[in-house]
């Protein structure tokens, strides 16, 4: 006799007390865009992050990290932030940080709120085994937040819920116990191309007639500030843009993240406290910046995500900057 699933109503609740504004279950499948992703990886638009590649099997379904995985719980945590005014300080030049980066690490703030949702499940269903994934997981984590309805598709690559837009993380919780699913979510940009527009370094690949966009992490201004190694070329330099780490472009000329008066949730402020702007995270100067030594930056970074990037390659893009004429 077949496993009759089990209600999803108290992960969900669970994953609500916890502080997460969208939550929703799928199936363990395999990752239905993993086609699209090989093909993402076979034509180099990974850039340098060959643990992409290496992992690749890992991403063809979350039974490698798993095993006997039935069901994926999908949580959204809001992270939006007002962009910071610029400091009174004309002579000082200043780079530009993604507003999901001013706060304390997401990784740390997600992980630990999926383990006291583990926890809960693994008293509520005895036997049960679990595995919270946040980002760093070889897993499709867009891929699953969709078939559990969180968001859908949107040109510039991200998740978009409808009513709240796609300033949210995503985090994932494997379960290998089957659980009521939810739909996929539903929504499209329309013609909308406000984000292949006003990307500053054409990093968004769109032909006409595809629901979305590929990146071409080569050209994106996250890829170039985080994960590119080594030493950036002259032309490299020039596409960082005043960003020092990340770029929100994309995100901020999205019409779902305009605040409306009939919709009050789009573009609405983040309500955990870990994610509220640290001073090191604003906006840093440049000259600071490009000469902190290794065990400063650890001291100005820890606990943040800035630290992904590291002092070497953070000094690297502050030095970037200030070789380009101020914009």
């Amino acid at each position: 006799m077949a496993d009759v699933a089990l209600p999803s109503g108290g992960l969900k609740g669970q994953a609500i007390e916890e502080g997460f504004e969208l939550a929703g279950v799928c199936p363990a499948v395999e990752p239905p865009h993993l086609d699209a992703y090989l093909a993402w990886l076979a034509l180099e638009r990974h850039g340098k992050m060959t643990y992409m590649s290496r992992s690749r099997r890992q991403r063809s379904g979350p039974q490698s990290l798993l095993p006997g995985a039935k069901s994926i719980l999908a949580v959204g945590l809001n992270y939006n932030q007002e962009p910071p005014n610029p400091p009174n300080d004309p002579n000082e030049r200043r780079g530009r940080v993604s507003r999901y980066a001013v706060g304390r690490d997401y990784h740390k703030v997600m992980r630990g709120k999926l383990k006291r949702i583990a926890r809960w499940a693994e008293r509520e269903y005895a036997g049960l085994k679990s595995r919270p994934c946040v980002d760093s997981a070889p897993i499709l984590e867009r891929d699953f937040a969709w078939l559990a309805g969180l968001g859908w598709y949107g040109k510039n690559t991200c998740l978009i819920n409808t009513k709240r837009g796609s300033w949210f993380f995503i985090g994932l919780l494997l379960l290998d116990r089957e659980f009521e699913p939810d739909e996929p979510a539903v929504g499209d940009c329309g013609t909308c191309t406000k984000c292949i527009d006003a990307c500053p370094t054409g990093a968004l690949v769109y032909e006409e007639g595809n629901r979305v966009a590929v990146l071409d992490s080569n050209l994106c201004i996250s890829y170039l500030t985080i994960e590119h190694p080594g030493a950036l070329t002259a032309k490299q330099q020039r596409l960082l843009n005043g960003w020092v780490f990340g770029c929100d472009v994309c995100q901020d000329v999205c019409p779902f993240n305009r605040p409306r008066p009939h919709q009050p949730l789009r573009a609405a402020p983040t309500r955990e406290p870990d994610f509220a702007p640290r001073p090191a995270n604003v906006m840093p100067r440049l000259t600071w910046l490009a000469g902190l030594g290794d065990e400063q930056f650890v001291d100005a970074y820890r606990g943040s995500a800035l630290m992904r990037a590291g002092p070497e390659r953070m000094r690297r893009n502050a030095l970037g900057l200030l070789r380009q004429s101020p914009r």
